[in-house]
């Protein structure tokens, strides 16, 4: 058991140490980021929806 302990410790001191390594993107990086996400969500729903609609109008054309 305290095996497990240690090498838990231990792991946890290694992200520790490779969290510091990282290069953190700035504040203006990640709105933008979320922004051209959210913008590209909206229209390809959109879209998807426009052609969901039109194939079912076109389903229920075919069908009658």
């Amino acid at each position: 058991m305290m095996e497990r302990w240690q090498q838990l410790v231990q792991f946890l001191k290694e992200v520790r140490t490779e969290l510091k390594k990282v290069s953190w993107p700035a504040r203006k990086e990640v709105v933008g980021s979320t922004v051209v996400v959210i913008v590209s969500v909206f229209i390809l729903s959109f879209f998807l929806g426009a052609i969901d609609i039109t194939l079912q109008k076109l389903l229920t054309f075919v069908v009658r």
